[in-house]
This record gives C-alpha cells, sequence and structure tokens, in this order.
C-alpha cells in the first residue's frame, strides 16, 4: 500500500462543511461536522485514487497550492 498527499479545503456553510480536493477533479463530499467533512473527504479521495490507478491514468502530480483571501471592493 503506498501513501499519496493531497490538499484539502474545507468551508463551513448554513448546511455544514463542504470538503473538496483541488488536485482531483470532481472530488468533493460533506458533512455535519469538521470532523466528518474530513472523514468523507478521505474516503473520497481513497475512491477517486483507486479509480484512476485502475484505470492505468497517472495521478496528478501537485508542486505548489496556494490558499489565500482577497478583498475586493464593490
Amino acid at each position: 500500500m503506498k501513501n499519496y498527499r493531497f490538499s484539502v479545503v474545507i468551508e463551513k456553510d448554513k448546511d455544514g462543511y463542504f470538503a473538496f480536493c483541488p488536485e482531483l477533479q470532481g472530488c468533493y463530499t460533506q458533512g455535519d461536522t469538521y470532523e466528518e467533512a474530513l472523514e468523507n473527504v478521505e474516503d473520497a479521495i481513497s475512491l477517486h485514487v483507486k479509480d484512476i490507478l485502475e484505470a492505468g491514468e497517472e495521478l496528478p502530480e501537485v508542486e505548489f497550492v496556494s490558499l489565500t483571501s482577497l478583498e475586493v471592493a464593490v
């Protein structure tokens, strides 16, 4: 079994928490709590990676991920 490292973004909204992996397009989930969202996204990533590898495709290599906030005047 090989270990892989991916970025995860978790956002709180009115319904709970939304989690996604920027490196894996379409890999997202949600949860009622932060912990549940983190657990769910770990499962989603694992399934996504297994599908990619079973299809004989290469996993995306990410060299840089940046998370920042930006103030915009409107």
